[in-house]
C-alpha cells in the first residue's frame, strides 16, 4: 500500500501554496549556493543574513543590496545571482511546468491553477502554448538586449570581449527581469551621458513589466488597436501617461540640483529624466545619485514605485492596471455614473472591490513597514517610507538605509520583498478562487461618507 505524500496532500488542498513554497525553496537553494566560500570574493567573508538578503532580493527581482554585487562576490557568485533573477521573473511554477511539459506536454488541474495565477489567465487549455510562449518571448528578447548592450560596451566604453559579453548579458537579464542588480559598484551612473545604454535598459524594463498577456496580445493583433483586449489597451495608455508624469516630474525637480541631473550636460539630462521615470517600474537601476532627490522627487518616486508595472510581469507594486481601474471608478462616482466604464465595457463590481482590496492591503503594510523601519533604522519618514515601498514594490532603488540596516533591519526588508513579489497575485488570485453567490443579501443602509 502506497503512503500518501503529506506535502502532495498539503498542496492539493490549495495549489496557491505551490506559489510561496516554491520561491521559498528557490531562495533557501541560492542563501545555500552564495554561502559557499567560492561564490563570495577573495578576501571577502559574507555572512548568513547578507546572503539571505541578497538571494530574496535576485529571487524577487528586486536589487536592494546590503553588499556591493560588483566587489563582494565572484564570478560564480555573480552567476547564482544572475540564475536566481531569472528563474525570480520567469517564475519557478513556470519552469516547473516547462520540466513537466518535456515529459508528457500534459499539465494536471491543480497545477495549472496556481501556474493560471503566476502567469495570469485563466484559460486552462491554453497554459501549455502559454508556458512556450513565455519562456521563447523571455530569451529572445534578453538574447537581443544583450547583444546591443555588449556591442556598446565593447565599441564604445572600451571593454574586452569577454567583459563586454558579460556586463551586456548581466544587465539584459537584470533588467528585462526588472530586478536592477548591476555588474558596477555605481549602478548605471557611469553611463549617464550614454543615452544608447540607458535607453536599450529602458525599452527592456519597459518591456519586461508590461506583462506577458499584454505582449501576447499585441504580437496577435499589433496595430489594430480595438481587437486588443480591455487589459492591453488600459495597461498600455496608462503606462504611456504615467512615463510621461515621471519624466516631467523629474525634468522639473531635478533640472537645477547639481547633485543629480543638474551636474549633466543639459541634453543628457532629458535623456536622464526619462530613464529616471522608467526605474520606479520596479526596475531600480540608477544613473543618478538617488541619495540627492530633491524631497519632490521622493514624493513622486514613491507614488510610482507603488504602482508598479503590469500584470503578470516581472515587476511590482499594486500594478498598473490596478491603480487605473481606481482612477476610473473616482471618476465615475465624481461623475455620478451608475457604472464604471473604460474603453467602452463596462467593470464589474467583483473586480472593482479586488482592486480597491489590493491596494488597500498594499497601503496597510507599508504603512506598517514604513513604522517598523523608523523605529528599527533610526531613519525619518520620507527614508523609510521610500526604502519600505521600494522593498515592498520590489523596485530596488535605495537612499542608502538599507546598507545602514543591522540584522532586525535586513528581516524586515526581506520579508517585505517576498511579500510584495508574491502578495498581490496570491491575494487577488485567492480572493478570485473563493469568490462564491451569497444564499441571501442583508436589508441596505448608508452610512456617512465624507
Amino acid at each position: 500500500m502506497v503512503r500518501p505524500n503529506p506535502l502532495r496532500q498539503w498542496l492539493a488542498a490549495n495549489p496557491l501554496r505551490l506559489l510561496p513554497a516554491s520561491f521559498a525553496a528557490l531562495i533557501a537553494t541560492g542563501t545555500v549556493l552564495l554561502r559557499l566560500p567560492f561564490s563570495q570574493a577573495d578576501g571577502r567573508e559574507i555572512g548568513l543574513l547578507e546572503s539571505l538578503f541578497t538571494a530574496t532580493s535576485a529571487v524577487c527581482v528586486t536589487g536592494l543590496t546590503v553588499v556591493d554585487t560588483a566587489t563582494a562576490w565572484s564570478g560564480f557568485g555573480q552567476s547564482v545571482i544572475l540564475a536566481l533573477v531569472q528563474l525570480g521573473g520567469l517564475g519557478i511554477v513556470t519552469l516547473v511546468s516547462v520540466a513537466i511539459l518535456l515529459v508528457s506536454d500534459r499539465i494536471g488541474v491543480a497545477h495549472t491553477r496556481a501556474l493560471a495565477a503566476e502567469v495570469g489567465t485563466d484559460t486552462y487549455s491554453s497554459i501549455s502554448r502559454l508556458v512556450r510562449a513565455i519562456v521563447i518571448t523571455t530569451l529572445v528578447f534578453e538574447a537581443v538586449f544583450a547583444i546591443l548592450l555588449a556591442l556598446r560596451f565593447h565599441y564604445a566604453h572600451g571593454y574586452d570581449a569577454w567583459s563586454s559579453l558579460a556586463h551586456g548579458t548581466f544587465h539584459s537579464i537584470s533588467a528585462w527581469n526588472n530586478a536592477g542588480f548591476s555588474l558596477n559598484s555605481d549602478s548605471l551612473s557611469s553611463f549617464a551621458s550614454d543615452f544608447f545604454v540607458l535607453g536599450a535598459v529602458s525599452v527592456a524594463v519597459i518591456v519586461g513589466g508590461i506583462g506577458f498577456p499584454v505582449l501576447r496580445g499585441i504580437a496577435t493583433h499589433r496595430h489594430h488597436w480595438s481587437r486588443w483586449t480591455l487589459h492591453s489597451k488600459l495597461m498600455v495608455a496608462s503606462t504611456g501617461v504615467l512615463l510621461v508624469v515621471g519624466f516631467l516630474g523629474f525634468l522639473a525637480f531635478e533640472w537645477s540640483n547639481s547633485e543629480t541631473l543638474g551636474a549633466l550636460p543639459s541634453g543628457d539630462r532629458v535623456g536622464g529624466a526619462f530613464f529616471m521615470s522608467v526605474q520606479p517600474r520596479t526596475a531600480g537601476f540608477n544613473a543618478v545619485d538617488t541619495t540627492a532627490l530633491s524631497e519632490e522627487s521622493i514624493v513622486v518616486s514613491i507614488v510610482m514605485m507603488f504602482i508598479g508595472g503590469g500584470s503578470a510581469s516581472t515587476a511590482g507594486g499594486i500594478k498598473v492596471t490596478t491603480f487605473a481601474l481606481l482612477a476610473y471608478v473616482m471618476w465615475a462616482e465624481v461623475r455620478g455614473d451608475r457604472d464604471v466604464n473604460v474603453f467602452h465595457r463596462r467593470i464589474p463590481e467583483s473586480v472593482q472591490r479586488l482592486a480597491l482590496t489590493v491596494s488597500l492591503a498594499g497601503v496597510g503594510i507599508l504603512t506598517v513597514a514604513t513604522l517598523a523601519l523608523m523605529v528599527i533604522g533610526d531613519g525619518g519618514l520620507a527614508t523609510s517610507a521610500f526604502e519600505a515601498v521600494s522593498a515592498l514594490s520590489t523596485v530596488g532603488l535605495s537612499n542608502g538605509l538599507t546598507a545602514e540596516q543591522d540584522g532586525a533591519g535586513q528581516i524586515l526588508l526581506t520579508a517585505l520583498m517576498f511579500v510584495g513579489r508574491l502578495g498581490p497575485v496570491t491575494l487577488a488570485t485567492a480572493i478570485t478562487l473563493r469568490s462564491r453567490p451569497n444564499l441571501f443579501r442583508y436589508p441596505t443602509d448608508q452610512p456617512l461618507i465624507g
